[in-house]
């Protein structure tokens, strides 16, 4: 551990908060092109897939009030897999990337900077997995760094690292990008109770609610560089215990931070409702924590969620509700 986050370290010795690490959410403009690549190249299971005829009260699916679908796919149940949501709304075919997750394809030629490349410019979803990297190896579409590990992309352009590791296939680790790496350790562990797990040289931290978890990597920009999150931009979640959601939410008032949307309950038809408070880190990276209790019972596997996207997948007909087709954003 460097100098440069023992301030850190001091102020907050206790263990971490008691949250858990969910899921990331992804907005997509072909939900069918999305569904082959992350059941069949990924390798994801679709955990639930849910429809609502306008948009989330929390801003689930961006700033959109139109038809929109809530897709889970993951390894395995949110109890003990972080996984991805993805988002689609009827009404728009694409987004605009930003450079949260994004690098220049030929800068991973050098041998000599892909482990520096891999862990601190590329940011996105990381997965570990032997069997996955081998399946995927022999893809066009996949990139075989110097270092071993495999860059690919989905349809929107959102990137992913498979990386070899024993066992089944589990996300192990998600990286954003931010303009000030110091003010991001301080605002993730001394707001929000993160642990930092790993630091190294050239502004790069990796945080965790706990062993085994989904871990949580910053990276600092260039020196002026803006973040740019583009209209693709994500949200991590986090569940919490539901007593303690008024109570974080009041902490992070009174340190005159910003809050997205605060304490709301969202009902899912036919489902569990859930409270949730959406906040805001210093970049405006979107965290969204939820009630355990209620989010427990709302994430069960649905044994038909596969059955139920396939069967909406034909029935769209939403690219002929435009003339010049749908709209990019």
């Amino acid at each position: 551990m460097t100098d440069d986050f023992q301030f850190l370290l001091k102020e907050k010795k206790e263990k971490a908060m008691s949250a858990r690490a969910l899921h990331y959410v992804f907005k997509i403009g072909d939900r069918k092109a999305s569904y082959e690549f992350f059941t069949k190249v990924l390798q994801m299971k679709v955990l639930r897939h849910e429809e609502f005829e306008e948009g989330c009260k929390a801003s689930c699916n961006g700033p959109y009030n139109g038809k929109w679908s809530k897709t889970m796919v993951g390894y395995g149940c949110e109890d003990d897999h972080f996984v991805i949501e993805l988002t689609y709304n009827y009404e728009i075919g694409s987004y605009t990337l930003g450079n949260d997750y994004m690098v220049s394809p030929y800068l991973l030629d050098s041998n000599a900077f892909c482990d520096y490349l891999v862990s601190s410019l590329i940011k996105g979803i990381f997965i570990e997995s032997d069997d996955l990297h081998k399946a995927i190896e022999g893809r066009n579409d996949a990139k075989k760094l110097p270092c071993g590990k495999l860059q690919i992309t989905d349809p929107d352009g959102h990137w992913f690292l498979i990386c070899p590791g024993k066992g089944p296939p589990k996300v192990i680790k998600v990286g954003v990008r931010v303009q000030d790496v110091k003010k991001s350790v301080d605002y993730w562990t001394n707001q929000l109770g993160m642990k930092i797990v790993e630091e190294r040289d050239g502004g790069r931290v990796t945080m965790s609610y706990g062993e085994g978890q989904c871990r949580l990597e910053v990276r600092q920009l260039p020196e002026g560089t803006k973040l740019d999150r583009g209209s693709a931009y994500g949200r991590i979640a986090f569940a919490y215990p539901d007593e303690k959601l008024s109570e974080l939410q009041s902490k992070i008032k009174a340190a005159k931070l910003p809050i997205m949307k605060e304490l709301v309950t969202l009902d899912t038809p036919g489902k569990a409702s859930v409270q949730v408070v959406i906040l805001l880190d210093p970049d405006n990276h979107e965290i969204c924590f939820v009630g355990d209790k209620g989010f427990r019972e709302l994430s069960k596997v649905d044994p038909k969620a596969d059955e139920l996207i396939r069967k909406e997948i034909e029935n769209d007909n939403s690219s002929s509700w435009f003339k010049d087709g749908k709209k990019k954003v």
